[in-house]
């Protein structure tokens, strides 16, 4: 018998009304309960359990990821599938942490949520909500996805692209793992191999203390120094392009190699949403490979921001943390081409 966990974290799914905006509302069971009276013959059984506090998702922390992932750890093995409740505007960054903190699993775990409450006319809500648990059933699906609008999702490799359409979420360098329209398609050749064990990794310190910095036009080596001095221990930095920074400023390159000398691990990804970093193409990237800064290769800022956050959490050695980097864990890289 297929039987779901719906783990109710937040969001505007589940919101209500209130004088200062929409705010999470604890009572969203019984509403569900209701809408799901006419369709329990197609989709899984099903238990609901609230996550308290319930967040907007804007407010969650990296606690709040592995909070999410132990309760999937410590009910694995009583279900046959989970489905996350979440707030849309961090979502790709807990789809993206639970896949590092559940790697191996051999069920679907499902992240969803809606761009208009369910309560309100014209929800994207209770489509979200149905698609998942009717993928929850699934015995193809063995990693963390995101469901949004039709698409079926990587869940360390989506994007929120908008915050106005109900198709908000993309995955830009990888292929969507499946479709539900008229049919519900899911596409076996892209989705993960399965392993043998599943490898859960919760840190007993969720935060790995990394610091996200985007380049513009103009950045001064001194915002660097002051990221320098607040000692973070990762720094995931959006470059230019294939991975390239404005190195004719000596005093730039110089602020990342002190950096990588007091054991800040420096990894380079895109602004761009599509290809990868390349740090030895341009002669400006290979100041940043000289400098001791590691490619990111394909991954978002986002998914690279969780990966090297659970890797410092989990208190990995900094030299194998910079081959890792490198390394698709749970499917969120490509190799580097040429």
């Amino acid at each position: 018998m297929k039987k779901t966990l719906i783990l109710y974290t937040g969001g505007t799914l589940g919101m209500r009304r209130s004088a200062s905006g929409y705010v999470p509302d604890a009572h969203l069971e019984s509403a569900l309960q209701r809408l799901l009276e006419d369709t329990v013959d197609q989709l899984p059984q099903v238990d609901f359990q609230t996550l308290e506090p319930l967040l907007d998702s804007a407010d969650m922390q990296p606690q709040d990821w592995y909070r999410i992932a132990a309760e999937i750890r410590d009910n694995y093995n009583h279900y046959t599938g989970f489905v996350v409740l979440h707030g849309t505007d961090t979502m790709a960054y807990t789809a993206s942490a639970l896949s590092f903190a559940l790697q191996g699993l051999d069920k679907p775990v499902l992240v969803t949520g809606s761009q208009i409450p369910l309560r309100e006319m014209r929800s994207d809500a209770y489509n979200n909500l149905i698609a998942a648990l009717l993928l929850s059933k699934s015995e193809d699906i063995k990693e963390v996805c995101l469901y949004f609008s039709g698409k079926l999702l990587r869940g360390n490799r989506a994007v929120k692209v908008s915050s106005g359409s109900l198709d908000a979420f993309a995955s830009p360098n990888y292929p969507s793992l499946g479709e539900v329209g008229i049919q519900v398609s899911v596409d076996p050749n892209v989705l993960l191999d399965p392993v043998n064990s599943p490898q859960f990794q919760t840190p007993e310190s969720a935060d790995g203390k990394v610091v996200l910095v985007k380049l513009f036009p103009g950045i001064s080596p001194l915002f660097l120094s002051k990221l320098v001095e607040y000692r973070p221990r990762g720094l995931v930095i959006e470059t230019y392009g294939t991975g390239n920074a404005p190195t004719n400023n000596t005093a730039f390159t110089a602020q990342l190699k002190t950096a990588a000398e007091a054991g800040i691990i420096c990894v380079a990804v895109s602004q761009c949403l599509e290809n990868q970093v390349d740090l030895g193409k341009y002669a400006t990237g290979s100041a940043l490979l000289r400098s001791g800064v590691v490619s990111g290769l394909d991954m978002t800022s986002i998914a690279c921001f969780a990966k090297l956050n659970h890797l410092l959490a989990m208190r990995y050695p900094a030299d194998e943390i910079k081959v890792l980097m490198g390394t698709s864990l749970c499917g969120e890289c490509t190799p580097l081409y040429r």
